[in-house]
């Protein structure tokens, strides 16, 4: 654990010479610290296939410090993220037969852990964050680590430590009611990964193996607005730019309506993706600028691997004294995937990214080339019966119409979710939680079993 006791170590004191050495009562008063615990246990059952079921289970540090800003018109100020993930248990090699715990391989990571040379899980990795940022009146430039959440680019935080990326984003609050973010991100490192890598997109599964090389891109461009219209309307527009993979358009609306006892809420989101640069040319792609998706159906050879998508959701949501029922419906047009960032070096889609769908849940995102969904969800919070804390959510998708060579694929997925977070006393904060998913495909994924234990606490240093 030597090197990441070392990443932690220098973490805290990058922030604590900068305390020691800046006179500003803001800059150290508005400082916080805290470090967040997370005890994860994942186990993967492909049901349709020999492979082994993929048992992991691990230990996650995150330590977050955030100083305030330094008083006057241009205040500085610094940011730090050291994270540590330990192995408790990692199970046998990737790709060796036999084995009853196999890490599942995905390049060079397992699920929660990279992958030594000869398959089995690493004990530990850890990774170091530092962001520089500085204010002009109500404009906050960030440069360095970043972890955007946004509709054209969402850090994934599905594992054992978050993904984090690398750039930088200047978001302005200069105007009543009206968000402007723009932003430049170069490297990302994965959820399974203490290494910087290149940005991507998902490749088609075979890829490789006909050849196709890898190839990346150190500059995604975006940027967009958030104007809330009311206390209960938001408008959204983003865009997005992965040099020679694609650009993307994004238009969202989100609505609350007092509907009798309790509420409606609507979310509509539209997404348009079409190929950019060497994506865009056969000979572009043949060099690893390359998407997944469909494309025997009607489309010329030379087209295979074009982004070419448009996607459009719309999700209703009722509450109403604790309950909340929601249903909705998505539709993929056009011959590729929906299509967002990824991680350069791990090709198949399975570098950890997080798309902004409302299907992107458990196992899968539903989001192929021509696939409709329909999803249906329903939680409720134990709070309004006297145990506050306890909280219960069930969702179902079934999706059709997805392309394929031998004619239109289906899947469904059903994830249920129970989570319980103490109230009070000595371990106030420390909350479980039990996600458990199956998947039934038609498409390469498979039919799939899935459990998550997850048990996390936050302790404020500062």
């Amino acid at each position: 654990m030597k090197k990441a006791s070392l990443a932690l170590a220098v973490a805290a004191g990058t922030l604590g010479l900068t305390l020691g050495n800046v006179a500003n009562a803001a800059f150290i008063e508005d400082s916080t610290a805290k470090l967040d615990l997370r005890n994860f246990y994942f186990n993967n059952d492909v049901r349709n296939s020999d492979t082994p079921s993929n048992k992991e289970w691990g230990q996650a540090f995150q330590l977050n410090l955030q100083s305030g800003f330094t008083e006057g018109t241009i205040g500085v100020g610094v940011d730090a993220i050291g994270l540590l993930g330990v192995r408790l248990d990692g199970g046998g090699r990737a790709g060796k037969d036999g084995q009853s715990r196999t890490p599942q391989s995905s390049g060079s990571t397992g699920t929660l852990f990279p992958l030594e040379s000869d398959g089995s899980a690493r004990d530990e990795f850890s990774s170091l964050g530092l962001t520089g940022k500085i204010r002009f009146s109500k404009t906050v430039a960030h440069i360095g680590t970043l972890q955007p959440k946004l509709p054209v680019v969402t850090f994934n935080d599905g594992r054992l430590i978050p993904q984090t990326f690398e750039g930088a984003q200047i978001t302005s609050n200069e105007i009543d009611n009206l968000t402007l973010v723009v932003g430049q991100l170069e490297h990302a490192k994965g959820r399974a990964s203490s290494d910087a890598d290149g940005l991507s997109i998902a490749r088609p599964a075979n890829s490789l193996t006909a050849g196709i090389p890898v190839a990346d891109s150190n500059k995604f461009y975006y940027g967009g607005a958030d104007y809330k219209v009311n206390k209960d309307l938001l408008l959204q527009y983003y865009y997005g730019n992965l040099d020679d993979f694609y650009k993307q358009h994004f238009l969202g609306l989100t609505h609350t309506l007092a509907l009798g006892a309790g509420s409606l809420k609507s979310d509509l989101r539209y997404f348009d993706t079409s190929s950019d640069g060497k994506n865009g040319s056969a000979a572009g792609r043949a060099d690893g600028y390359i998407g997944a998706g469909y494309w025997n159906g009607g489309r010329a050879n030379s087209d295979f691997g074009e982004v070419d998508n448009r996607t459009w959701s719309a999700m209703f949501t009722y509450s109403l004294e604790g309950h909340a029922l929601s249903a909705g419906y998505q539709q993929v047009s056009g011959d590729s995937n929906f299509t967002q960032l990824n991680q350069g070096n791990l090709p198949g889609g399975q570098g950890g990214a997080t798309t902004y769908l409302i299907t992107d849940r458990q196992i899968t995102n539903f989001g192929r080339a021509g696939e409709r969904t329909w999803i249906t969800q329903y939680g409720y919070d134990f709070g309004k019966i006297g145990v506050p804390g306890l909280t219960a959510n069930v969702l179902y998708m079934k999706g059709d119409n997805i392309k394929a060579a031998g004619g239109d694929q289906k899947e469904w997925e059903r994830d249920l979710t129970i989570s319980y977070v103490l109230q009070e006393g000595a371990a106030k904060g420390l909350g479980f939680a039990w996600r458990n998913a199956s998947l039934r495909s038609e498409t390469s994924t498979g039919d799939i079993d899935q459990n998550r234990l997850i048990v996390s606490y936050s302790i404020p240093l500062l």
